[in-house]
C-alpha cells in the first residue's frame, strides 16, 4: 500500500509527512527512528551543505587571491622554437618551449613553460613565476576567480548532498529489512491463531 494512502485515527484524513511524529498505535519504533534519521539527513543537507559550500568557496577565493599576489610576470627569451600546436587544456594557443629569464634578484634561470605558439628561438615572451620563482600559469582574474570559487562551492555542497542521500538510502534499506523481520516474527506468532485458511 502507498504510504500516503493510509488513513489513521478513523477520521478519514490521509496521513501526512509528519505522521511518524504523532502518537499512533500502528506506529513502530522503526518509524520513529526513521523520522529522526530523516530529520538529521535534511539538517545535514541544508545546514551542512550550506556551510561546506561557503567554506569551500571562501577557501578557493583566498587561494586565488594569494596566487594573484604571489605570482609575478617577467620577460623571457625563447631558447627553442615554440610549436604552433597548442597544448591541450590551456584554453588558448599556448604551447611548451624552453625559455631563459632573469629573476627580480638578478639571477638567470632557464626552464620549460607555456608561451604563445609559433614563436621562434630568440623571441621574447611574457611568462609568469610563482612565489618560488618557478614558471607557472597566469593567475585567474578577479572575475574568473569569483566564478571558479562559486563553482567549487556549489560542487562541494552537491557532493555532501549526494553523500547524505546515499546514507539515507542505506538507512532506509536497513530499516525496511528490520520491518520485514518484525512482520515475519509477528506473523509467525499470530498466523497459527487464525481459525481459517487464507488464499
Amino acid at each position: 500500500m502507498r504510504e500516503g494512502g493510509l488513513r489513521s485515527g478513523g477520521r478519514g484524513r490521509t496521513r501526512g509527512p509528519l505522521w511518524r511524529w504523532r502518537r499512533n498505535p500502528l506506529r513502530r519504533r522503526t518509524d520513529v527512528l526513521e523520522a529522526w534519521f530523516l530529520l538529521v539527513v535534511w539538517a545535514l543537507v541544508v545546514v551542512g551543505g550550506t556551510l561546506v559550500g561557503l567554506v569551500t568557496a571562501r577557501a578557493a577565493g583566498q587561494s586565488f587571491d594569494r596566487q594573484r599576489t604571489e605570482r609575478t610576470q617577467v620577460r623571457a627569451v625563447l631558447l627553442t622554437d615554440a610549436p604552433r600546436t597548442a597544448v591541450a587544456g590551456t584554453g588558448g594557443d599556448l604551447t611548451s618551449a624552453r625559455v631563459r629569464w632573469t629573476a627580480p634578484d638578478g639571477t638567470r634561470h632557464s626552464d620549460s613553460t607555456l608561451v604563445p605558439g609559433g614563436l621562434r628561438a630568440g623571441s621574447t615572451a611574457e611568462i609568469w613565476l610563482d612565489a618560488w620563482g618557478r614558471p607557472s600559469s597566469a593567475p585567474l582574474t578577479s572575475g574568473e576567480a569569483s566564478a571558479e570559487s562559486a563553482l567549487l562551492g556549489v560542487s562541494a555542497a552537491l557532493a555532501l548532498t549526494g553523500a547524505a542521500f546515499g546514507v539515507r538510502c542505506a538507512g532506509r534499506w536497513w530499516l525496511d529489512r528490520r520491518r520485514i523481520e518484525e512482520w515475519d516474527r509477528e506473523w509467525a506468532l499470530l498466523g497459527p491463531r487464525w481459525g481459517h485458511k487464507t488464499g
